[in-house]
């Protein structure tokens, strides 16, 4: 991707775990000067302004005394509405991390806005720049997919506070199933348990695409360590991935009666996906591109996560 040789004047809103990451890759970027922070916290935004040198800012209209040519907005999901506004009404290009809002309606609105103002937003599914996913997507291209299984558990996340797993950790591989599949969902529905009370903290999504692939999503946060696995099947190869340590791996070539198959893995290349998400999300915006996420995009997966909740039933352990 070529870049222009004007820096830009970039700003991240909220600095909770995935804020101070966007930060921190956004001040090691050439292309790119970071020019303010902001976070409610006064001394989480103290301490981060003075780690980069950066001015600190308690509010967002505070942070647009100056020109900005992009931002970050990675608050808490019941805020992303509101915040994504305020950057949306400034006509500033925006990176809303996922998911997209807390309500369909409220994506509907930012992706509203955005398109009346001709204001670019994407939304940061982050694992479609994990380098696993791209070599599968790459692999069954040409191919038939039967089947996705996605794994992803881990312990609870004191960052959440606002939202269950689903609409969490589900954004992720709703968005993943459709990537891979180049389908829409004709069918989507979960079960869900509540061992922590108000939300939802392990559940099981499956899915049929409109092409006829199937899907099955399990997710916890009841599991003390984590684990993300992509599993595919085709009509003559099994696919596996890790997409923490990024690794392929393809089985191919059974044969029957010796019970003999062939294993390919795939040269691990590992790199950073939410460092590629930003690479591309600035050279876009720098380039007058269409975001690699685009608005619609990030609305579509809240669409199918209100679908599975508006039907899941409610199950206390």
């Amino acid at each position: 991707m070529e870049y222009s040789q004007k820096k830009m004047r970039v700003a991240v809103i909220g600095l909770g775990v995935i804020g101070k990451i966007h930060t921190r890759i956004y001040s090691e970027l050439p292309q790119v000067e970071l020019v303010g922070v902001v976070d409610a916290d006064s001394g989480t935004l103290a301490a981060v302004a003075k780690q980069y040198n950066i001015p600190g800012f308690s509010s967002v209209e505070e942070l647009f005394s100056q020109p900005i040519d992009a931002v970050s907005v990675c608050v808490p999901t019941e805020l992303h509405h509101k915040v994504g506004c305020q950057v949306i009404e400034r006509g500033v290009p925006v990176l809303i991390e996922k998911p997209l809002a807390r309500t369909v309606e409220e994506g509907e609105s930012l992706v509203n806005k955005a398109r009346q103002g001709n204001v670019p937003l994407m939304v940061g599914h982050v694992e479609r720049f994990n380098p696993a996913i791209w070599r599968i997507k790459e692999s069954v291209r040409q191919d038939k997919v039967i089947s996705i299984q996605i794994t992803r558990v881990g312990p609870f996340p004191p960052r959440v506070r606002d939202i269950g797993i689903v609409t969490d950790l589900g954004a992720h591989d709703i968005d993943l199933v459709h990537f891979i599949a180049e389908s829409d969902f004709e069918h989507i529905f979960a079960v869900c348990s509540y061992t922590r009370g108000g939300h939802e903290d392990t559940a099981i999504i499956v899915a049929q695409m409109k092409n006829g692939v199937l899907a099955q999503i399990t997710e916890n946060w009841l599991t003390p360590y984590k684990s993300r696995q992509i599993r595919i099947a085709t009509p003559d190869r099994y696919i596996e991935g890790d997409l923490i340590t990024q690794q392929v791996k393809e089985y191919s070539n059974y044969l029957v009666p010796q019970s003999a198959y062939q294993v390919k893995e795939w040269p691990l290349f590992f790199k950073e996906p939410l460092h590629e998400e930003l690479v591309q999300f600035i050279g876009a915006v720098q380039n007058g591109q269409k975001m690699p996420i685009t608005g619609e995009d990030g609305l579509y997966v809240l669409q199918n996560i209100e679908r599975i909740l508006n039907n899941v039933p409610k199950t206390q352990i």
